[in-house]
């Protein structure tokens, strides 16, 4: 099919708010500070597509970590959906660029774009309020719990060490995450070495949970999971493909640990059937992926609605502001790259202090904006 355009019916938004006026987008590639790897793949740098959405003399600054062909995405079919209609109207200016993804196919890049674009949208939609992001969601709580999360299979034992070490030590961490699983499940020994290992390092009193990223096979997946409950994990990552619903459902079944799963999550159809499935014991939401801000309001009520909990997956300067709003809020991942790459590109970065995120009160939108200084990383 050809490009696609916004239908002449399309709504203009009634809210009378200040139209968008422009659309700007920049990749970005961060390098890594070593080689990184989990049980599936292994990188050397992360890219970074960023969204700005001006209105009103104001700009709203969103983001995605995915492929620098999503920039395209939002420059090419997603910009003529807003431009010219209210920023405030961010429920349908989300609801066309939704459709405009029809004959692109949302899964995947598509929905990285919708998701940098909405992002932006609603940071700009609470500065033209002036308001902080998470007063514009509303607050359930003053804080939002997070857990540390690195512990790449490339690392030896003594960079596994400086990190936990770090995260207990300096951050207050009393949950942390690393991964297993390595080279697709065929080194089991070594990965119950290094879950050995972090728990020795951190203690009895820390929480520990392991990121397979899909490496295991079902039944391999219960035996490793039953040996990792004997070092007091208590959750277990993808412990298998997290397109394996029914594969999901057996470790559940069959071990101890909380199974989680749905970071690849691209819509909202995705997340029915995993909860549909009785797949995972805590639904994982990434706000870069699923849609935006508008998506995960959308994933968090059906959470809530089968007494499931949801828990944020990376990008936690993005995820904050709309996970405090959140009743059946678990936890956010504060992930070791975006950690780095956050507060590299934005000023305006959160800190985490004593296992909790806390959102700028002070701050319009989400409080951050892009670097001037960072075109050493700009690709695009």
């Amino acid at each position: 099919m050809g490009h696609t355009t916004r239908h002449e019916a399309a709504p203009t938004g009634m809210s009378g708010g200040p139209a968008v006026t422009d659309v700007r987008t920049a990749v970005f590639e961060v390098p890594t500070d070593q080689p990184e790897g989990d049980g599936t793949m292994a990188w050397s740098a992360t890219t970074v597509v960023v969204v700005q959405v001006d209105a009103g003399g104001h700009t709203g600054t969103g983001w995605s970590y995915t492929g620098a062909s999503a920039a395209a995405v939002a420059r090419d079919h997603l910009a003529e959906e807003i431009r010219g209609r209210s920023a405030l109207d961010t429920p349908a200016l989300w609801a066309s660029m939704v459709a405009a993804c029809r004959n692109l196919g949302r899964p995947g890049l598509a929905s990285c774009a919708i998701s940098a674009v909405d992002t932006a949208l609603w940071d700009l939609k609470a500065r033209i309020l002036g308001l902080p992001l998470a007063s514009l969601f509303g607050r359930v709580r003053p804080s939002v719990p997070v857990y540390a999360s690195g512990g790449f299979t490339t690392y030896a034992d003594e960079r596994t060490a400086s990190q936990l070490e770090e995260w207990v030590g300096d951050w207050h961490m009393d949950k942390v995450k690393i991964k297993v699983g390595e080279s697709w499940g065929s080194r089991p020994e070594r990965d119950l070495h290094r879950v050995d290992f972090a728990r020795k390092v951190i203690g009895d009193e820390v929480e520990l949970f392991v990121d397979a990223n899909g490496a295991y096979r079902r039944k391999q997946a219960v035996r490793m999971g039953r040996r990792f409950a004997d070092c007091g994990v208590t959750w277990f990552e993808e412990p298998v493909s997290s397109d394996d619903l029914s594969g999901l459902r057996e470790v559940r079944d069959n071990c101890a640990l909380d199974v989680a799963a749905g970071e690849y999550g691209y819509d909202e159809w995705y997340f029915a059937k995993m909860i549909d499935a009785g797949a995972v014991d805590c639904v994982q939401v990434d706000v870069t992926r699923c849609g935006g801000y508008t998506a995960w309001c959308h994933v968090a009520g059906l959470t809530g609605a089968h007494n499931l909990d949801i828990s944020g997956h990376c990008a936690p300067n993005l995820s904050a502001h709309v996970a405090i709003s959140c009743p059946n809020l678990r936890h956010l991942e504060y992930f070791h790259d975006h950690h780095r790459i956050e507060n590299m590109l934005f000023e305006g970065a959160l800190s985490p202090s004593g296992s909790m995120l806390v959102p700028d009160a002070g701050r319009q939108g989400h409080g951050m904006l892009l670097r001037k200084d960072v075109d050493e990383y700009r690709r695009g």
